[in-house]
């Protein structure tokens, strides 16, 4: 729907009444007689990636415009590792107050259940959904070493030379890792793939030819590509991205199993009031329907979501399913006692 500027000019008040209006009948029953309005102090918003990353910077353009909505500073704070393992334990244990929240990706909450046996949080029994934020793909590129223009190259390739191709991904279980993982198999074809504890030194080692390749989320590579440093060869979604409408999906290719879709969303520890829930997830449904933060997201190749506590659950039961059978399928044994 094409707003008019008369509209674009009322929004943010009618995002406040979204919000004012969110909650459910018999909601604030849920929140303790006599305490402050939500919110009344600052929230935490926590993210389980490195500074600089893709979910870091979607985290701080929604978070800056969350406080605009609640009218109370909203705070990013990093806390990497174990694949969003790290951060997701400090939410999990969190007071279910909405003053700490975890903004995930797919690795924490659906691939981490598959990937290890001690895992220190439940990702369905220790959260309450709130709201999905963004969804973005996975890019297969070509770096300066590898002399293939197109997909299609890249398998000629892979298949007259197995195991000849090295491919960064950042880290073993991640989706980027999982996404090779799902190429090799349904093209039949053997990639060598080398991990990484980031994204900034598997973009360095593959634009100095120390590498041949790189899969990796959409948005980190954004700017090497329009520098022409790298090669879009294929992506792993149902449809193209509207960055890059010419590169082809795997799906076209041929291997409709290919998707390897990440996203963000934002999650609060169980038992956090409904009121508060609703009143988040109507705030970030109202900060990600922003047009100026939806242009911000499609120019970095990131597509904005938002919906429903329900919408999420669904999606968290789905895609953990899902990637447990990948999982099990590729033959990645779960990691700890």
């Amino acid at each position: 729907m094409v707003r008019t500027l008369s509209s674009m000019h009322v929004l943010p008040l009618l995002a406040l009444l979204i919000i004012a209006v969110a909650a459910p009948a018999g909601a604030k029953d849920a929140v303790a007689p006599g305490a402050p309005a939500y919110p009344s102090r600052p929230i935490r918003m926590i993210v389980a990636f490195s500074p600089g990353g893709t979910t870091d910077y979607v985290a701080r353009l929604v978070a800056d415009k969350v406080k605009d909505l609640l009218a109370q500073s909203v705070v990013v704070e990093n806390k990497p590792g174990a694949n969003g393992a790290i951060g997701a334990d400090l939410v999990a244990k969190s007071d279910p107050d909405g003053y700490t929240l975890f903004f995930s990706t797919a690795g924490a909450l659906t691939i981490n259940p598959s990937l290890r046996r001690d895992l220190s949080y439940d990702p369905v029994k220790d959260f309450a959904p709130v709201a999905p934020v963004v969804r973005n793909t996975v890019l297969f590129s070509a770096g300066p070493a590898l002399n293939t223009e197109t997909a299609r190259d890249l398998l000629e390739l892979a298949r007259a030379r197995p195991g000849s191709i090295t491919v960064a991904v950042t880290g073993v279980g991640a989706i980027s890792h999982l996404g090779v993982e799902l190429l090799q198999r349904a093209a039949g074809i053997r990639l060598q793939y080398v991990p990484y504890r980031g994204g900034g030194q598997a973009i360095s080692d593959v634009i100095g030819g120390q590498v041949s390749a790189m899969n990796a989320d959409l948005p980190s590579l954004v700017p090497q590509l329009r520098a022409g440093r790298l090669r879009p060869l294929a992506v792993a979604s149902n449809n193209r991205s509207d960055v890059l409408p010419d590169t082809p999906t795997w799906a076209e290719l041929g291997f409709p199993d290919v998707i390897a879709d990440n996203w963000s969303a934002v999650m609060a520890p169980a038992g956090t009031p409904p009121a508060i829930v609703a009143k988040l997830n109507a705030a970030l449904n109202a900060a990600v329907d922003d047009p100026e933060v939806r242009a911000r997201f499609a120019a970095n190749g990131v597509s904005a979501t938002g919906g429903s506590p329900d919408d999420l659950a669904a999606m968290i039961a789905g895609e953990i399913a899902r990637w447990r059978v990948v999982v099990r399928e590729i033959g990645i044994k779960p990691q700890g006692p």
